[in-house]
Formats: C-alpha cells, structure tokens, sequence
C-alpha cells in the first residue's frame, strides 16, 4: 500500500572523498525536479567528477538523505569502499537501490514529485426538489473526487458551460480533506438559484488535476434536477368522447398545467362560478349529459391561490334530437279524390333530414308530405324518419295512418263479365270491392238455386267474396258493395252449353 508523506520529496546525494595526501574537487550534476507516477519507480540520475588529484582517492564515502515537507532532512543511504548500508526504519528501507560510485566530494538535489490521479468524480443530486421560489441560492448536488495528490480541483458546469460563483446566484462550497495516507479527497457542493428554464438543464462536476508534466481532467456523467415551479398556464379540453357529443353520453374533461409538482384542479361552470363539481384529480366527468349540461367550463390550480387567476377553459355544446311530431297525429281520415300535406317536424340543435316511407319504400323527402288526389292505393302507415348527418347516432320517427273514405268501387275493369260453363258444373265468382267504411257484400243470383258464398273477408278498406253456383240454365250473378258511402255491382252472366270445353273464370 502507497503512502505519501509529503507534496515533494528533497533528494540529496553527498559525496566524500578521503585520501591522506591528497584533497581533490567533486563535481556533481542532478536534475532539479523529477515527477513520477505514484507506484512507478523513480530513476534519479546522478553524474559526478573529480578534478585536481593525481591519483585514484583511496576512500570514497557516498550518502543518500531525503528531506521531506517538515524541513528535516534524514539520510536513507550510506556506501564507501568496503559496504554498502541501506538505513533502517525509513520510509524507502527496502525500496532503494544505488548504482554506480565513483570518487569525490560534493553534493546536490533533486525534487522528486510523486503524482496519483484522483478516482473519478462522483455526482449527487439533492434527492428532493428545489423551489424556484427560494429567495437565496439552493444546494442542487454535491460531487466528491477521491485518493488524489497533489490536491485536485473540480469546476461546475451547466449545459456543458463553467459556472463561475456570483453573489445571490451561485455559491460553491469545497471541503478538503487529507487522508491518513496522505492522499486528498475534495468535496464539492453547488448552490444555485433556480429558475423555470433549469428543467431541462443538465449539470455536470469535472476534476482537474495534475500528473507528470501535465494537468488531466476527468469528467462526471450529468444530471438532472427536480425543479418545483407553480403553474402559469392551464389547458383544459374534452377527452371523451370523440367528435361531437349528443344526450345520454358520458363526458370526460381533462385538465392540465405548466406547473410541477402537477397541482390539484378544481372545476367550475361559467354560468355558476361559486358551484364546485366533484372531480377526481385533474379529470371531470359528467354522466348522461343533456342540453343543459352544455356551456363553458373551467378548471384552476389550487397553488395559484393568491396569485394573478390562472384558468383553463372549453366551451361544451350537447347536441339533441327530440321526438318527431307529425301533423295529423296518429290517423287521418281523407275523402276519395282529396288533397293532404302531412308534416314531419324533429326540434334539434343541428341540420336534419327527413324521409318518409310506405310499406318500406321512400315516397317523399323533406318534412313535408303532399298527397294528391287520394285513391285507395293511398291509404297506408306513412313513417318519416329524421337523421342528422353530422351526428348519424341521433335519429328519431313518427307515423301517421292514412284512411281514404269513399263509396265502394268494385275491383275489375269490366262492369259484367261474360262467362259460358257446361250444364251441371260448378263455377266460383269473386268479387272485391274497395272502399271505406268497409263495404258489405251481398250476391243476387237468377237462374240457379244452388249456390253458396264459400269465402268472404274484410280489412280497413276491402272487402272480398266468393261464392260457388252450380249452371244447369242462364245464371244471371249480382254482386252488390254497399257502404254509407254509396253502392257499386258487379255482374256476371253465365250461358249454359251443352258441350264439354273449359272456361277460364
């Protein structure tokens, strides 16, 4: 393990030369610094020679002595012609070896300076945050170089630029201590006064310190710092749901601010400022909205109390469709040959369109319906349907029942049909007749005596029967459609033949 007793080590080499006749001059030549690497071996050249002698000294004696940082000087080497002695007890007993001797007396120097690179730098950040509304510089981060010599330095930097200590802006701190070996740990401790803008900075500690002709740097990873500031600006708007927003949706608003930490929100309509509408967090949500939901909300920081108002705002608008009212309501009684308008009305806040049907096929578009010249053909369910294209999940219907009331009208182009039929066979009549109230029908049949109606039934505005007679003569059948409206007949004559052929009836 390396120790270090001092900044700079005073190496000094004595020479002595002894002969009982003769005295003689030393020359010696050291270099007066030499710089190392802590644990590499230091090699200190020493050159030496003797002027004013005839003859080889007879006794040469050669000392070695280190001063060291507390001024006193202790020798760590001893040689003449018969041994050569490392002293005990010393920092370099057993590290130390001397070549080459020679005679002579002097004696000169050399600063032998031992260097050891520090470990590299260690950042920390303050593990909480910092307020930007601290009235005097805060502590941001410490960093630490360990086990250097000589003592190292550490400079701070923001955004990669030196930071340079400023009355009321940026103070730094440093603690040197020596360690029980000798080496130096520097602590470093940066105050700052933060602003908003110190966010997104990166702060970083750099050591410089010094090595063998030269100064080296080593520079730690950056960091970032947790900055509290209060909100200056809010935005509200709509999250859920997407696009427009209709009657029976659910709604959720979201709030959000420029401050950090993020502060809690609390959410008001315009039109009623002093009501507070529960909310979880930063998040409004109404349920089954309706029109009167609709208008401008708002939503504020609590940590903006006292300060200028900071608010968010969105203006939320309900769409609605109401039922489809249709004029005439439910039913409609017409006489035959008249004219109707019927009319297909939905209030909503956005454009609609109107279709109506009959028996599932479209018969007018527009929320008006004209029907001219009614017939029986035009009695029926007519149903308008009303749509907003903007919004096609809002849709509504009504309906009315058209009745066109008139006298019976047989079903048939002919007023009398003709017929021929073998003798003895069975022949089937119909007869259908239109009209409302429902007509009656009721047969007179001349020249048979055998007949009966087999079929007869009757809706709104028809009525149908049938009867069977059998030919044995002329028939002569009356059918009669009779209502409060009047009376319309259908006849049909029958000629008896004796031969066998098929009519069609």
């Amino acid at each position: 393990m390396a120790f270090l007793r001092g900044a700079f080590l005073l190496l000094l080499l004595h020479i002595c030369l002894l002969n009982r006749s003769v005295w003689g001059k030393v020359e010696v030549t050291m270099n007066d610094n030499l710089e190392v690497y802590l644990g590499d071996p230091a090699a200190i050249p020493c050159q030496y020679s003797f002027t004013g002698v005839d003859e080889e000294p007879s006794r040469v004696m050669i000392q070695w002595f280190v001063r060291a940082g507390n001024g006193l000087r202790m020798r760590i080497f001893y040689s003449d012609v018969s041994q050569q002695i490392i002293d005990n007890n010393t920092d370099y007993s057993g590290r130390i070896e001397v070549n080459g001797l020679s005679a002579g007396n002097a004696e000169r120097k050399t600063h032998l300076r031992v260097f050891a690179p520090p470990e590299a730098p260690v950042i920390e950040a303050v593990p909480t945050g910092i307020s930007v509304t601290n009235t005097l510089p805060s502590k941001v981060a410490s960093c630490e170089a360990r086990n250097g010599f000589p003592k190292p330095n550490i400079t701070w930097y923001r955004n990669e630029e030196p930071l340079v200590p400023t009355a009321g802006q940026i103070n730094v701190i440093t603690l040197v201590t020596r360690e029980s070996r000798g080496f130096y740990t520097v602590q470093s401790t940066l105050e700052y006064k933060l602003l908003k803008d110190d966010k997104d900075a990166h702060f970083s500690c750099e050591v410089s310190f010094s090595v063998p002709g030269a100064i080296r740097t080593m520079e730690s990873h950056s960091i970032n710092i947790t900055i509290h500031y209060p909100t200056t600006m809010v935005e509200l708007w709509k999250d859920l749901p997407q696009g427009l927003v209709k009657e029976g949706d659910t709604v959720e608003l979201r709030c959000q601010g420029d401050g950090n930490p993020p502060p809690p929100f609390i959410f008001s309509k315009e039109q009623e400022p002093d009501m507070v509408l529960e909310s979880r967090g930063n998040v409004l949500m109404l349920s089954s909205v309706s029109r009167k939901d609709s208008g401008i909300y708002q939503c504020r920081p609590l940590d903006s109390v006292g300060q200028a108002e900071v608010k968010g705002e969105v203006q939320l608008t309900v769409h609605y469709l109401d039922p489809a009212v249709v004029v005439p309501k439910d039913s409609e009684v017409m006489l035959k040959g008249e004219n109707l308008i019927a009319s297909c009305n939905a209030l909503s806040s956005l454009k609609t369109v109107t279709v109506w049907y009959k028996d599932g096929k479209q018969v007018g578009y527009g929320n008006m319906l004209h029907l001219d010249d009614a017939t029986y053909e035009t009695s029926g369910e007519y149903v308008c349907e009303v749509t907003v294209p903007s919004l096609p999940s809002l849709h509504t219907s009504g309906s009315v029942h058209i009745i066109v009331q008139g006298g019976p009208q047989v079903v048939g182009v002919e007023e009398e049909v003709q017929l021929e039929e073998v003798a003895g066979r069975m022949v089937n009549l119909s007869c259908e007749a239109r009209g409302h109230p429902p007509p009656s029908i009721s047969w007179n049949i001349i020249g048979s005596q055998n007949w009966q109606e087999v079929m007869s039934k009757a809706n709104d505005h028809m009525t149908h029967s049938m009867v069977s007679v059998k030919v044995n003569s002329d028939v002569s059948a009356v059918c009669n459609a009779t209502n409060d409206m009047g009376t319309d007949v259908k006849v049909f004559s029958i000629k008896a033949s004796k031969h066998l052929f098929l009519i069609d009836v």
